[in-house]
């Protein structure tokens, strides 16, 4: 279902779309964060890999950004969040599994949004090599 005129005034989980939660996931190459955030951008809930236990390379594998994920999704329903958002930024390995992970976790995810920055002038090519 794609997004029109009408989709900040619906009703999921007895709330308005403009008024959901926002995950915000931040996947890099060595670490997963997750931000919970209000919609109007409070914090509510912060975790990492490396705050579940992950240490040095194990914080960039999929699995530690789904137990990441697992675990943001348990203090959450504790909060009483059951419906949210997802913004994804970055080009990690823990993209995926970390809305997997929310899921798994018991919440009920509506939306997902890729907010990864894109260069559109790159880098300058380094000049050519003389013999």
């Amino acid at each position: 279902m794609f997004p029109d005129e009408n989709t900040p005034n619906m009703l999921f989980g007895g709330v308005r779309f403009s008024e959901v939660p926002i995950c915000h996931i931040k996947s890099s190459k060595n670490n997963t964060i997750l931000h919970l955030t209000k919609s109007d951008g409070e914090r509510i809930l912060i975790r990492s890999c490396g705050m579940e236990g992950f240490k040095n390379t194990r914080k960039g594998t999929n699995i530690a950004a789904q137990a990441t994920a697992i675990g943001l999704a348990m203090r959450a329903l504790e909060i009483g969040i059951r419906t949210l958002r997802v913004t994804v930024q970055g080009l990690g390995p823990g993209r995926l599994s970390s809305i997997k992970g929310l899921t798994m976790g018991g919440l009920n995810v509506i939306s997902v949004t890729d907010d990864t920055p894109v260069s559109w002038n790159p880098l300058r090519s380094r000049k050519r090599r003389k013999l």
